[in-house]
């Protein structure tokens, strides 16, 4: 278990939301501090939010491979990781040194039990131990701090959704069922890589799409004209494979200007 009992719990203010719980956690050293712990709750749509995390503080709680997952993802998008666990399963100690996408180099490694201290000044919280109650309990923390936190594989006691991922350079696809079916989602994602360019293909379509904005956007003023102009050229990457040449491009843009224009 990766809560230390004998740490003090931060109480519940009134002000959070609550709903069913499970029995409530006495901390040892003061039994009339508690934290009030979800049970299940009916399902709700969450909205899609994409967040920035480079060099953001980012914790986990957890040193399974369930929390490593979340970390290799985490470090991807440029996160500054904490974990905290007693002991780290193999494969933890790769992500000890300097990692591509990871500006801060590594992770940062708490080698004892979960204090309620860690969750201070973190963008974000993943509670990834193997025992429900330790993670419903640092939800309640979390919550309580109003910092965002996903307790995995339980949707009653997340803030947030960690999606399936897609990663294609600057490409980000999430997909969730609001915890109904992660075997859904990872379905959904499946066919959604099956769709696009492989390798470093995908990542020059996005550069060179990014790189006629500028240039349509001054020449062209109509909205409705851009529109339809940038929808010609993605699919017209998506057929070749990669980015076109400019006679491509050309042969594009001239038929719907002058179809614009007259």
């Amino acid at each position: 278990m990766i809560l230390d009992r004998k740490c003090l719990l931060r109480p519940v203010t009134p002000h959070v939301p609550v709903g069913k719980y499970l029995p409530q956690v006495s901390c040892a050293n003061n039994p009339l501090e508690t934290i009030e712990i979800r049970k299940g709750e009916p399902r709700v749509a969450y909205f899609p939010l994409f967040v920035e995390l480079e060099e953001k503080p980012c914790l986990i709680v957890g040193g399974g491979t369930v929390a490593l997952r979340k970390a290799e993802k985490l470090l991807s998008y440029g996160a500054r990781l904490t974990a905290v666990a007693p002991t780290f399963a193999p494969g933890w100690e790769a992500l000890s040194g300097p990692r591509p996408g990871a500006p801060s180099g590594c992770v940062a490694f708490l080698r004892r039990a979960f204090c309620p201290t860690d969750i201070d000044g973190q963008t974000l919280v993943i509670a990834a131990t193997d025992d429900a109650l330790v993670n419903a309990a640092v939800a309640a923390q979390c919550r309580a701090a109003r910092i965002p936190v996903n307790a995995v594989d339980d949707p009653a006691n997340c803030t947030f959704l960690f999606p399936a991922l897609v990663r294609r350079g600057a490409l980000s696809v999430g997909i969730s069922t609001g915890g109904a079916s992660p075997t859904a989602a990872a379905t959904v994602r499946r066919r959604i890589e099956s769709v696009l360019p492989e390798g470093g293909a995908w990542e020059a379509i996005l550069d060179f799409l990014a790189a006629q904005r500028p240039r349509i956007r001054a020449c062209i003023p109509d909205e409705k004209t851009r529109a339809k102009i940038f929808a010609a050229l993605f699919d017209a990457c998506m057929a070749r494979g990669g980015p076109l040449e400019e006679k491509e491009v050309q042969a594009i843009l001239h038929p719907l200007i002058e179809s614009e224009l007259s």
